[in-house]
């Protein structure tokens, strides 16, 4: 999948880029496996907004994605799909029962192309497997986590993770935020990169495009009062406060660690700030 430019008529088209979607076999999804979603605008489930700068934007429908296939199943990759709720492509797969699923889209799958699942899957590009039976130094995608949950993480565009070691029930994984941790050897995987890997070099190009994605504008803290942001405030000369840079609420950013998670924490051999810092 290229990247496709456009002649600079207008400011925005000269900056502008897209996919030119040559991959995509077709414009319409599966209805018994699509549901209506209704727009949060970066609010949890109590209203409160946890994600800045988000609502309006066009009206989607979301895909039913299965991330924790079965086992001993044959499937059949029948269309793969423009899925616009995630970087990346979805694949629409037929089992050998006749049974539909969506699934994530690796570089590997085109119309036609048999995938396995479980104990008897060959180790190949696409086939999902307990993380026990893939060899070492193969590049993984959709992992869990936590045996039985379903793929959990690297399942963005593009993105896969390098399996290390296996020792002792456990596998070593190299994330691709740098992050190294283990995983237990019975959670399984997918062998492979996630497709569309050119989603990272898309220019949007203009504001009014952010805005059908669902981006809100987002103002500077400097140019605000001093009741509405810490940066706030001043006689018009002074651009910052000169102290460490925080939230509108005053917490520290930009190397502030929030996360506290003990259970976790343990299964993290070097973290992705490691080799930042070199």
């Amino acid at each position: 999948m290229s990247i496709k430019a456009y002649r600079p008529t207008t400011p925005a088209q000269r900056q502008k880029t897209t996919q030119d979607f040559d991959q995509i076999t077709t414009r319409k999804p599966l209805k018994s496996l699509v549901q209506s979603k209704k727009q949060n605008a970066g609010r949890n489930n109590q209203g409160r907004i946890t994600v800045r700068h988000r609502g309006g934007g066009v009206k989607r429908h979301y895909r039913i994605l299965t991330h924790n296939l079965p086992a001993g199943l044959t499937l059949r990759v029948e269309e793969i799909e423009y899925d616009p709720n995630r970087s990346a492509r979805i694949a629409r797969v037929k089992d050998q029962n006749g049974v539909y699923y969506y699934i994530l889209a690796d570089t590997n799958m085109r119309q036609g192309l048999e995938i396995q699942t479980g104990e008897e899957a060959p180790i190949e590009t696409s086939n999902r497997m307990a993380i026990e039976q893939i060899p070492v130094g193969t590049q993984i995608y959709a992992i869990e986590l936590t045996p039985g949950k379903g793929a959990q993480a690297v399942r963005a565009a593009g993105a896969s993770a390098q399996l290390m070691a296996k020792e002792n029930g456990y596998a070593t994984i190299r994330m691709p935020s740098g992050e190294v941790r283990k995983v237990l050897t019975t959670c399984t995987a997918a062998i492979g990169v996630v497709g569309n890997v050119q989603h990272q070099n898309v220019k949007i190009g203009s504001a009014g495009r952010k805005r059908r994605k669902g981006i809100r504008p987002t103002v500077r803290g400097v140019v605000m009062n001093a009741c509405d942001h810490p940066h706030g405030g001043g006689d018009g000369g002074r651009h910052g406060s000169g102290k460490a840079p925080r939230t509108p609420w005053g917490q520290l950013t930009l190397g502030y660690r929030t996360r506290h998670n003990k259970k976790t924490n343990k299964m993290i051999v070097r973290s992705r700030h490691e080799g930042k810092r070199k």
